[in-house]
Order: C-alpha cells, then structure tokens, then sequence
C-alpha cells in the first residue's frame, strides 16, 4: 500500500486550503485526515467510510468537509476558515478491507498572518 499525500501550505487565517492523499495498492475501507501540531497528541480530525459516513472533531465541524472518490481512491480534506490552532502536521489514514491502517507521510498546513 502506498500513499500520496499533498496540498499543505501557509495560509491567512480565514483562508482554505485543500488536501488529498491518493491511495493504491489494496481496497480501502475507512480513510481519515488526523493532525498533529507540535506538542501535541495526534488527533483525528475526520474519518469517512467506504459508504460515505462522516465524523468530524468537534473542533473543525462545519469548517471541514471529507470526501473520497471510491474509483480513484482518494481521500481529499477541504478546509474552510482555517484558525491559527488548526496549525499541525496532517497524516492521511486508510484501512484495508482487513483494516490494516496504513499511514501516509505528513502534510505541513500553517495558519498565520
């Protein structure tokens, strides 16, 4: 299994940003974004099944939206009014139809003006 993460970056507080992690290699089940700033725990940010059932940290409901394409498997993380303390390292995480979690390689996103 390999992934493919990508679209982090420095935005402006208010600002968006998107994220997708492309997945090849086995079928996937559950795929979730989860972040880690420095310090901290890593922590799920959001999780969606193979049927599109969504959960969300308290923390970025309605500024967040997960979605996968089952076809292209990938999971894309679409950030909207992004805050300095959404600031972290975000990792993308699949499940095989075994769960089996695999981890992608992190993704730096920077909130700051």
């Amino acid at each position: 299994v390999q992934l493919q993460a990508s679209g982090g970056g420095l935005v402006q507080p208010g600002g968006s940003l998107r994220l997708s992690c492309a997945a090849s290699g086995s079928i996937f089940s559950d795929m979730a974004w989860y972040r880690q700033a420095p310090g901290d725990r890593r922590e799920l940010v959001a999780r969606i099944t193979s049927s599109g059932t969504t959960t969300y940290a308290d923390t970025v409901k309605g500024r967040f939206i997960i979605s996968r394409d089952n076809a292209k498997n990938t999971v894309v993380l679409q950030m909207y009014n992004l805050k300095p303390e959404d600031t972290a390292v975000y990792y993308c995480k699949v499940y095989t139809n075994g769960y089996i979690p695999y981890w992608g390689q992190g993704t730096l996103v920077t909130v700051s003006s």
